[in-house]
């Protein structure tokens, strides 16, 4: 076997070996094989990541926002004139088809770090100014917070690191970044186009490792923020140590979406729209529809349309164009997300019409190989109930759950009894009717006639257990900024209770 590229951290803008003796290997999940060998960083080398930023702080803050836009434009550039190298290397990191990475993961990377450089170039980050009276008035200002660690997931890893770094550093903070242990191969690639676009040394850092490794970075005293993206209760821990250090914090957390198909909906375009809401990227999309609510008198037309759709999911070579679904990310994902279907079928004997355990049908021309990945098969239960595991736990895998119901106040009341409030969608043709559906639905992130859009400039963050803050957006600048307050009086008269009476 040819020996593994060795991939080392990043700061003070070039690659630095860990002084730990401590490497992890990233798989391919398409075959279950090792393509890297990743050096995780000890203390000593989170430190010294840190203290870059903090030496890179006082001049990158004192950056002119239009100085600092056109830095980060050109890094722009760099990632659509490397799209699809980018996206190849996500493609082997993640399991994630080539036709998807290719055309969502690095483009929707590059067009949050756009919007984000134009936004303070046009004057995002001004502050207002209120008059009080004649000889009075209250401005403010915006600064930026300092050092800030950014924690990302690995399902769309590229992308969520520009959805961190690129407001962050936009608003004239440094940031050290922690990739997903399971897919860390973009961080170093992402480093470099900073620093070649010319973001300079300190201002984005990459440490790499484990759970052990955000834990300290989280809890460190010279980190002013933490951004993090993942799963709930890892979500909830890293919330405790950040905010009992009085940090700000950002949490992008998971959910179990409702997509509800109202009685009067297209039955084609609600099928296409839950298909997309559970099988797009394998279903390891946080804001999946998971719980597909179907009116039970057009239940019969749904799953007969949805299945004979289902020949369109295509498994097989992820560089193939034509392949649109690959495997699960890892050993481990695959184990929890198997083990729900095996739930599903044994225990809450939901009625399974499509996939089920075991491996999907690839193409004949698949190889050995390619055959030893962690491969799953879409799988449909249907006529589910509310009490059932695979409808309550975020399973976050190709399975949907349909659950009938008989009328609209039901389904909103029964949409809403879920401890998240990620996402939620509704199909119609009555957009009266969306608009007070959508209102009453708990979540933070809404869909009427589509699901999964997430452009630059829609702020997404969860509601409930899903999430603290938003990201994108223009409110997703204010989340890396403080405010100060200056009331300025020119009357020459101060007020006081301690005048001559």
């Amino acid at each position: 076997m040819a020996s593994l590229r060795e991939v080392s951290l990043y700061y003070n803008g070039k690659p630095q070996p860990a002084t730990s003796s401590t490497t992890f290997q990233t798989i391919d999940p398409s075959t279950a094989q090792p393509i890297a060998n990743v050096q995780s960083a000890s203390e000593n080398d989170i430190n010294a990541a840190i203290s870059s930023a903090h030496a890179a702080f006082p001049s990158w803050s004192s950056t002119p926002a239009l100085a600092r836009a056109r830095i980060l434009l050109r890094a722009v550039q760099l990632l659509r004139d490397r799209n699809d190298a980018l996206a190849q290397q996500e493609t082997l990191d993640t399991g994630k088809p080539f036709s998807e990475t290719s055309t969502v993961d690095v483009v929707t990377g590059a067009d949050v770090l756009e919007y984000f450089a134009n936004l303070v170039a046009s004057g995002g980050l001004n502050g207002e100014t209120t008059p009080l009276r004649e000889d009075a008035w209250v401005y403010t200002t915006k600064a930026p917070l300092g050092v800030c660690a950014g924690i990302g997931a690995w399902n769309y890893p590229i992308q969520i690191a520009l959805w961190k770094s690129a407001p962050c550093l936009a608003a004239g903070n440094c940031m050290v970044y922690k990739p997903s242990e399971f897919t860390p191969l973009h961080a170093e690639a992402l480093a470099a186009i900073y620093t070649e676009a010319g973001v300079p040394p300190g201002v984005f850092n990459v440490v790499q490792g484990a759970g052990e490794v955000g834990a300290y970075l989280t809890r460190h005293d010279d980190i002013a923020k933490v951004s993090f993206t993942g799963q709930v209760a890892t979500g909830q821990k890293v919330a405790g140590s950040a905010v009992g250090g009085m940090k700000y914090v950002t949490m992008e957390l998971g959910g179990k979406s409702p997509c509800v198909v109202l009685p009067d909906a297209d039955v084609e375009a609600a099928v296409d729209g839950a298909m997309m809401a559970n099988f797009f990227s394998t279903g390891q999309v946080c804001t999946n529809g998971t719980r597909v609510f179907v009116p039970r008198d057009m239940l019969p037309a749904f799953e007969k349309q949805l299945l004979e759709k289902m020949e369109f999911v295509r498994p097989g070579d992820l560089m193939d164009p034509a392949t649109n679904f690959g495997p699960l990310v890892s050993k481990v994902h695959y184990d929890k997300v198997t083990s729900y279907i095996k739930h599903g079928i044994d225990v809450d004997k939901a009625k399974l019409i499509y996939g089920g355990l075991g491996q999907p049908q690839l193409p004949s021309s698949t190889s050995q190989e390619l055959r030893q990945g962690y491969w799953v098969r879409p799988t449909i239960f249907t006529d589910c109930t509310d009490t059932m595991l695979i409808t309550r736990d975020e399973i976050f895998g190709p399975v949907m759950t349909i659950l009938p119901y008989t009328d609209v106040s039901e389904v909103i009341s029964r949409a809403n009894a879920t401890p998240y409030g990620l996402a939620a969608g509704v199909f119609t043709k009555d957009l009266n009717l969306a608009h007070k559906v959508i209102a009453k639905l708990e979540a933070g992130i809404t869909w009427v006639n589509t699901w999964g859009e997430s452009p630059a400039e829609m702020s997404v963050g969860g509601w409930k257990k899903s999430g603290v803050g938003v990201e994108n957006g223009r409110r997703g600048i204010e989340a890396w900024v403080r405010n100060k307050s200056t009331l300025v009086d020119t009357s020459g008269v101060v007020p006081t209770v301690f005048a001559k009476i």
